[in-house]
């Protein structure tokens, strides 16, 4: 290796990088390189990379960028194959600075060569005694990270250091100029000493062919826990359409983590906890869990928090109880387990948790309330500080036995809580942050991979946003249903096309977005004369350019949904399924998945929604045709994967139906040049697979 830009300031990069590596007892030679001259760490430094005595295969740039395009020629020059660019200002700095890391890119790949970064932090790993990451020394451990911010990297080494786990690599990605997101995580799913990846994306950069290289990493048997801010943009979408409103950036991570299997975070410290949960090898059989507490209060809460996000706390079956009164004399059994025994039990975690873990009757076991009480409050009672580091031990011998045991108390930080992660068992301070590990464990044991959906060849359709009757008419030819309808030029075609269609009918005027937010929808004519005098009343207030006259369908008889895709920049189409009509926006009742869509995965998503209770048989009415209802929306996703020049597209609302499901409006918005966006954006980036040659 060689350090371009090395310093004896351990407070620049370049430094600190440089002292690190000599320090490193790796056995691998590291050159210092400074134009300066002389010696650094005990070692000489070169002026130049052509003054060491052998090429380096990977230099490790800490100058300014003014100078990097020096750099790079002289170590292309030489054969320098490999480089982790630590250094800022180039692709982030405005036009100039991007096409200069482009040209940069450019020579690097003809060279057969690659770079990691630039405006990157570095990257470690243990596995094979590598690390060069500024600033932080980087813990060994079983988690593998990457992340596009060497900030968020930071902050996940500091906790990891609070709670003893550490890293098998650690990558800072940077710009992404060369070296993917994909590529990384490509590597993970082959890695033995990687148990579970967590990684902070800003942007899915890579498009599909990150997701399968995250489906990959998950299908290998290693959870992969994904943080990414969700953008505010969408606000500005809401004109335009319900699905543009309905499916910010946010979403577009939910579709990512239904395709690849990946499990979301929502904080920096939910991806941190999540990761630590899913490090554990046991998962549970089912979603029973037992709630053992040394306090009514903080056992309910857990109880209550349990059935929130779809876990269950089951009733003890009698003989159980009868064991668990047994360990603990005066509680009453139940499930939660209060020891009610008016004291803290430095030992009752143990005698109780392992009783009712062996019982078959839970699947998982959450400890809340004040492990850990004695060690933390009154050291002083050395017994008593004693039985519960014993009980601790206790408990994660039990734990390790299948399963899985998951701790939150107000004092993680207590000798006893040590005891428990350094066998194992995660502990938390809050009791929100373990149920949300163990709905993740939960979900863990069927979850895996959806499966990423291939593009179909692009049809590009249309160069400008179409009408109404348009929309209608391409949504038709690619599958969905719709209620009968006839154009009309004026009112008095309208009445026409009522007659001919039969009554009860509905007019729309037509070349109106936001027809009934404008008044330009009628509803239950009944007659020919309704018919006519809706539509002059239309004509007079809008001055529209036609009418649309539909049959009437039944809507006391169905359930709205709302069906719609939009084309995100790097995943290409995603696909909204939700609680619809003039409220989607504010019931926000949707799922997300990557188009195009399998009938199994629309299926999934409606029986996922909160009013799918809805879609069944509700007071005598019987239960609706959601097969329907997810053909429409296969079809829907499917017109839209084949047309990328398609921005929006949207079904708002689809009735369903006892026996069918009908479109009641259509919408499509056309992008002002999306024709070459692809699957992912990226085009000219080197594949996964096509990388493997350049290694």
């Amino acid at each position: 290796m060689a350090v371009v830009g090395a310093s004896a300031d351990t407070s620049k990069w370049g430094g600190d990088v440089a002292a690190r590596l000599a320090r490193a007892a790796t056995g691998r030679p590291v050159h210092f390189v400074n134009r300066r001259g002389g010696e650094m760490h005990g070692r000489p430094v070169y002026r130049s990379l052509t003054e060491i005595p052998e090429v380096p295969e990977l230099a490790v740039v800490a100058t300014p960028a003014a100078a990097f395009d020096g750099v790079l020629d002289e170590a292309l020059g030489i054969g320098v194959k490999a480089f982790v660019g630590i250094f800022a200002g180039l692709g982030e700095s405005g036009p100039e600075g991007r096409a200069r890391e482009r040209d940069a890119v450019r020579r690097i790949r003809a060279a057969g060569a690659m770079l990691l970064g630039p405006n990157c932090m570095g990257l470690a790993d243990h596995s094979t005694g590598f690390e060069a990451v500024a600033y932080l020394d980087i813990p060994r451990g079983d988690i593998g990270f990457l992340s596009q911010s060497g900030a968020m990297g930071e902050e996940f080494v500091m906790r990891s250091a609070r709670w003893g786990c550490g890293f098998s690599r650690y990558v800072t990605l940077g710009n992404q100029a060369d070296v993917s997101a994909a590529e990384i995580l490509a590597a993970f799913a082959a890695h033995d000493e990687t148990r579970v990846v967590a990684a902070y994306a800003e942007s899915f950069a890579g498009g599909r062919e990150l997701v399968r290289a995250a489906a990959d990493v998950v299908a290998s048997g290693r959870p992969l826990v994904v943080l990414s801010p969700g953008g505010s943009e969408a606000g500005s979408r809401a004109a335009l359409s319900h699905t543009g409103s309905l499916a910010p950036d946010s979403a577009v991570v939910d579709a990512f983590c239904r395709a690849s299997g990946a499990h979301r975070a929502d904080t920096p410290r939910e991806l941190f906890e999540l990761a630590v949960a899913l490090r554990l090898p046991a998962r549970p059989a089912g979603h029973r869990i037992a709630v053992v507490s040394d306090g009514g209060g903080p056992g309910g809460i857990a109880a209550d928090a349990l059935s929130a996000v779809g876990l269950s706390v089951p009733e003890f079956g009698s003989a159980l109880v009868t064991r668990v009164r047994e360990a603990l004399p005066g509680s009453a059994g139940a499930n939660p387990v209060d020891f009610a025994l008016g004291t803290i039990e430095p030992d009752g975690y143990a005698r109780v948790a392992p009783v009712v873990a062996a019982s078959g009757e839970v699947d998982a076991v959450f400890a809340v309330g004040q492990l850990g009480y004695w060690s933390a409050r009154f050291p002083q009672f050395a017994e008593l500080v004693a039985a519960e580091a014993e009980a601790a031990a206790t408990l994660a011998e039990s734990a390790a036995a299948g399963v899985p045991l998951v701790v939150a108390t107000v004092y993680p930080e207590s000798a006893p809580a040590g005891v428990l992660r350094s066998g194992g068992v995660p502990v938390y301070r809050e009791i929100a942050s373990g149920v949300a590990a163990l709905a993740a464990l939960a979900a863990d044991r069927s979850g895996g991979p959806r499966g990423v959906p291939d593009l179909p060849a692009a049809r590009p359709l249309v160069g400008r946003n179409p009408g109404y009757a348009t929309a209608r008419e391409l949504m038709a030819a690619a599958g969905v249903p719709f209620v009968a309808a006839r154009t009309a030029a004026g009112p008095a075609e309208a009445r026409a096309a009522a007659v001919g269609l039969g009554f009860p009918v509905v007019v729309k005027a037509l070349g109106s977005l936001h027809k009934s937010d404008a008044g330009g929808v009628a509803l239950g004519l009944a007659d020919p004369g309704a018919v006519e005098r809706a539509a002059e009343d239309m004509q007079r207030r809008l001055d529209p350019p036609g009418f649309i006259v539909e049959t009437e369908a039944p809507l006391g008889d169905g359930v709205e949904l709302i069906v719609g895709c939009r084309r995100d920049a790097h995943l290409g189409p995603v696909v909204v399924i939700g609680m619809g009509g003039v409220f989607a926006e504010i019931l926000s009742d949707v799922r997300t998945a990557l188009a195009p869509l399998s009938r199994e995965t629309a299926l999934e998503m409606l029986g996922e929604l909160h009013g799918s209770g809805l879609l069944g048989a509700v007071r005598g009415r019987p239960s609706l045709d959601t097969g329907a209802a997810a053909a429409a929306a296969v079809a829907l996703s499917r017109f839209a994967a084949a047309h990328p020049e398609v921005a929006e597209a949207e079904i708002n609302p689809l009735l369903v139906l006892s026996d069918r499901a009908l479109a009641l409006d259509a919408r499509i918005i056309v992008a002002g040049d999306a024709g070459d966006a692809g699957e992912a954006g990226d085009a000219g980036r080197p594949g996964v697979r096509e990388r493997e040659e350049r290694r």
